[in-house]
């Protein structure tokens, strides 16, 4: 049987958003105000403030006009250890060098973790891989981050997920800006969620059960399953391939649909949908029972 993380979708429609991003009251070059104005004009449906080891909750955006959008409350644990984000926080979590006991005051304070940039440094090695597969209870964690881009390391991490996935984790894949400057970090990545109620706990929600799709400039128009048939089209894409267990490619097609078998023995089957010069997308994991 295929587990489908878009077998639920009715009632809602989607929308498309960044969980990280910085202000002046952390290391961001603009105040709230611009960076909200930013995104909605870039047509984001929902935003997360997520400045380093401090809260941005409703309390605050209640001095924001969110020009629309939906903010979700949360921040960046940064302090004492690698960078995770706190998405949905009610509060903020002791940041202990000790990340499980991070995830495991997240989980009693509200919300989930996303482990950040993962590939970051000269070393490509911000996050261990070791540090992600001892620690347990966090959602996801960044396949994608902007600002690496013009830092040291690789702003991918699909290796990394594909890692965890091949050892039976399920965890998903998450595309962010991380923006800091005005012009450069905004609009290089975001996820696309469908979500039922257009409220932050709604958007948590939809993140939660896998309902979204990261990207880098690719628009994915339908994913199906028909018995142990996977259809994925797209808008823009000139390529698609399709991996199972340890990243295996095992079909790879130039058009902008594909429709493949789940191979035997497959334990899971994730989509990497390509577009122009650095467009992608990439669909959650559909595991495989």
């Amino acid at each position: 049987m295929i587990e489908h993380p878009y077998g639920d979708l009715h009632g809602g429609r989607w929308l498309v958003g960044n969980l990280h991003s910085h202000t002046t009251a952390s290391d961001g070059q603009r105040d709230h105000q611009a960076v909200i104005d930013d995104y909605a004009g870039r047509g984001h449906g929902f935003l997360m403030i997520s400045d380093h080891d401090i809260l941005t909750d409703a309390e605050d955006h209640a001095d924001f006009d969110s020009q629309g959008m939906i903010l979700v409350p949360g921040n960046e644990i940064t302090a004492n250890g690698p960078h995770m984000l706190h998405v949905g926080a009610s509060g903020l979590v002791e940041p202990e060098s000790d990340r499980q006991q991070v995830i495991d005051g997240v989980k009693e304070n509200g919300g989930f973790v996303i482990f950040n940039h993962p590939n970051w440094h000269a070393n490509f090695n911000h996050c261990p891989q070791e540090l992600f597969e001892c620690c347990e209870g966090y959602l996801g964690l960044e396949i994608f981050n902007g600002v690496i881009s013009r830092l040291d390391g690789s702003p991918y991490a699909t290796d990394r997920w594909d890692m965890l996935l091949s050892q039976g984790r399920r965890i998903w894949g998450f595309a962010n800006d991380d923006s800091h400057t005005a012009t450069g970090d905004v609009g290089l990545g975001w996820n696309v969620a469908y979500v039922k109620d257009e409220t932050p706990e709604g958007v948590i929600e939809a993140l939660e059960q896998g309902h979204f799709y990261a990207s880098t400039g690719v628009e994915i128009s339908h994913i199906g399953v028909e018995g142990r048939h996977i259809s994925i089209e797209t808008e823009n894409a000139s390529r698609i391939v399709a991996l199972r267990d340890t990243g295996r490619r095992f079909a790879t097609v130039d058009s902008r649909a594909i429709e493949v078998e789940v191979p035997e023995g497959a334990s899971y089957v994730r989509f990497e949908c390509w577009g122009a010069g650095e467009a992608f997308a990439w669909t959650q994991p559909f595991f495989i029972d």
